[in-house]
């Protein structure tokens, strides 16, 4: 097509340039769009890959460090997560996931009350 015609300098640049941006704009990119959760552990199953967690909200207080509890009770898939120390029940926890249709997919779990015990 070009076979015989010499190209700009910087075309191919530019058109590499454009093609990258295009691709990049048009993958989705769910890692960027992360939601984060804390609360209290109330069941984590490693072999079944499930957490449960009761949520706690953003009222911090001297009492409440963390929050106070909601109520809300939290299922998450922790299958393909990224973990510390695995959290046991009554241990407070920071969940970072995405959400995928109704299930909550964890992308890292970190298990606060352990972190604070090790300083």
């Amino acid at each position: 097509m070009f076979s015989g015609m010499p190209l700009p300098a910087g075309f191919r640049f530019a058109v590499l340039t454009i093609f990258a941006a295009v691709l990049f704009l048009s993958v989705p990119h769910v890692g960027w769009a992360a939601e984060v959760s804390q609360g209290r552990c109330i069941q984590f199953d490693a072999g079944q890959g499930i957490m449960v967690v009761e949520e706690f909200d953003t009222n911090f207080t001297p009492e409440h460090r963390y929050g106070m509890a909601t109520g809300i009770i939290t299922t998450f898939d922790i299958s393909r997560a990224r973990m510390g120390m695995e959290p046991r029940p009554e241990d407070i926890v920071r969940t970072a996931y995405v959400v995928d249709g109704e299930k909550r997919i964890a992308v890292r779990v970190m298990n606060v009350t352990r972190q604070e015990g090790m300083r």
